[in-house]
């Protein structure tokens, strides 16, 4: 199967929709969306309902929705702590909300993720399970720890997050896939938070001798002004060691741990129907672990898709195989030459361009995706 994209208008609220529809023939498709307001002179109650009033909309009216279920929904805002209060109370879905303005000048953009035939369950503590086949996704958001010390926060959250794992008979080490990482002031402290998670990696077996996790660590604010990390996971239990892959793009880049901190660039997912690979943050660096390209955002931007064309190549994919991509900017000057240059490039793919600074000052630009391409193997269950 080939990954489908539509483009859909939603003018009663003046909104924009793309979509990515990885269709099945045995009852498992997913569907990406990202949503996009188009009205900046709206009221904040007004996009926030507009948000609402097009995933309704969607879910309704969206024929490859007709059996699938809500799992994740991220909403980018240009205020979370005054923003809050206008997200309706959400039980049975994952919700992540982060402060990282949406980069077209309104106040929230919205990442859903839809699974065929799903059965999605709430497990309290702010983690919701997806459970396809032998599977169970487990999807924890807005981890944090109102501390006001990144060091202190970092070493909590994962100590809650084992916690969490460990009643679902699960492992960091063997069953996380992916973690996003947001830091307040990441000029400042993303450091701290690198060396304790670090140091929370080797008590749990985490090495550059086994793996790290794939992840993005970015600039990023949660509702409380007193949490300086916030932290998103997806784990899956039932996963076999012999179906994940590490994928490391050396040709193009450096091993993490050569320059001190502890993630996977890609980490691909094999089962019986198809193949998942989340590509963590990724910047124009080269194999030395050298910022390709400083000042320069045109030629940062082909750098960083370069480097993420081969990571997917790694994992046997495409650009055409992405579900979804986020686009993070250190400087909102940018904007509008990337909007311009992805529409060109890339004009189908569901992608949300937001601002975050990036873990270092010279990056001016940081892309993540996730991609489907369909994998036959007859060893491992299907999605």
């Amino acid at each position: 199967m080939s990954m489908i994209y539509k483009t859909i208008s939603n003018q009663d609220v003046n909104a924009e929709t793309r979509l990515s529809i990885f269709p099945s023939e045995n009852g498992s498709s997913e569907i990406h969306a990202m949503i996009r307001l188009l009205d900046r002179e709206a009221t904040t109650e007004q996009q926030f309902y507009a948000i609402e009033t097009v995933v309704a909309s969607l879910q309704r009216e969206t024929g490859e929705l007709k059996n699938c279920t809500p799992v994740l929904k991220r909403y980018f805002v240009s205020d979370a702590i005054n923003q809050a209060h206008l997200l309706p109370e959400q039980k049975e879905i994952a919700i992540s909300v982060v402060q990282q303005p949406p980069l077209n000048g309104t106040k929230v953009s919205l990442w859903v993720y839809w699974v065929e035939n799903g059965q999605v369950k709430n497990c309290g503590e702010n983690t919701v399970s997806l459970q396809r086949n032998i599977y169970t996704h487990l999807y924890t958001t807005q981890m944090h720890s109102r501390q006001k010390n990144e060091g202190i926060e970092t070493g909590r959250l994962f100590d809650r997050y084992a916690e969490i794992l460990a009643k679902q008979n699960c492992l960091l080490k063997d069953n996380c896939i992916r973690t996003w990482i947001y830091v307040q002031g990441i000029d400042i402290h993303y450091d701290r938070m690198a060396t304790m998670r670090k140091m929370h990696f080797k008590q749990e077996g985490l090495t550059d001798k086994t793996h790290y996790i794939a992840s993005t660590g970015i600039e990023g604010k949660y509702i409380y002004p007193e949490t300086i990390v916030l932290m998103d996971a997806y784990s899956i239990s039932g996963i076999r060691p012999e179906q994940v892959a590490y994928l490391k793009g050396l040709s193009h880049l450096a091993p993490t741990i050569e320059y001190g901190v502890t993630f996977e660039r890609a980490t691909a997912i094999d089962y019986g129907d198809r193949r998942h690979i989340y590509v963590s943050g990724t910047a124009s660096i080269d194999r030395k672990g050298q910022v390709v390209a400083p000042f320069r955002i045109d030629k940062q931007i082909k750098r960083t898709l370069e480097n993420i064309r081969v990571l997917l190549a790694e994992g046997g994919a495409a650009m055409d195989d992405i579900a979804q991509l986020i686009v993070y900017l250190r400087d909102p000057a940018d904007y509008d030459f990337v909007e311009k240059y992805l529409n060109i490039q890339y004009p189908d793919i569901p992608k949300v361009i937001v601002w975050a600074q990036v873990c270092r000052p010279e990056w001016l630009i940081e892309m993540e995706c996730i991609a489907v391409k369909t994998s036959e193997n007859r060893a491992f269950e299907n999605f």
